[in-house]
């Protein structure tokens, strides 16, 4: 069962059609929208500040949300995929974002609506990533910028993907 706990008084509160993985774990102070999902070891973890997450939000395996104690919350936006073993640490992270596998977002960064930010990349205190931008590398700088097709096609189906792949854990979903 996944490990939904409350911290200083805050509980977790979810929106609906919400997959959280058998061991999954979201802590305290989080707001999460409608048609997310929380996967296999990925942690959310509201303890010293809050996080609020959108609609149509994937955490996938192995990922950390987290933020700073009493500077700076996490705020992710709607139609967001957060990569296998991503860590989002204290920023903001707007609509159709994707962010890589592997993937560092450090405190009071900025990823602006349809970016995508490459596997591994590391993206520094106090970044502001370009709408319409793929950034990479570490530290991560804008290599290109994203075409309407790719954000269709890439930001859209992975997180559209991501709620069908929620749907074959409904048994897990009902014993909530």
């Amino acid at each position: 069962m996944a490990l939904i706990i409350p911290c200083l008084d805050k509980t977790p509160q979810f929106g609906n059609n919400i997959f959280i993985a058998p061991n999954g774990t979201v802590i305290g102070d989080v707001i999460m929208g409608d048609d997310c999902s929380v996967w296999f070891n990925a942690v959310v973890r509201g303890d010293v500040n809050y996080i609020r997450i959108g609609n149509k939000v994937n955490i996938q395996d192995g990922a950390i949300i987290h933020c700073t104690y009493q500077r700076n919350a996490t705020i992710i936006g709607n139609n967001v995929s957060i990569g296998h073993n991503a860590i989002v640490h204290g920023c903001t992270i707007n609509d159709n974002v994707l962010i890589g596998m592997g993937s560092i977002i450090m405190d009071k960064c900025e990823i602006k609506s349809n970016a995508i930010i490459a596997a591994g990349a590391v993206v520094l205190e106090g970044t502001v990533v370009e709408s319409g931008s793929i950034y990479a590398g570490v530290p991560a700088k804008k290599v290109k910028d994203i075409s309407k097709d790719n954000i269709n096609s890439e930001i859209e189906r992975i997180a559209n993907n991501y709620i069908k792949y929620s749907s074959w854990f409904s048994e897990i979903n009902a014993a909530k």
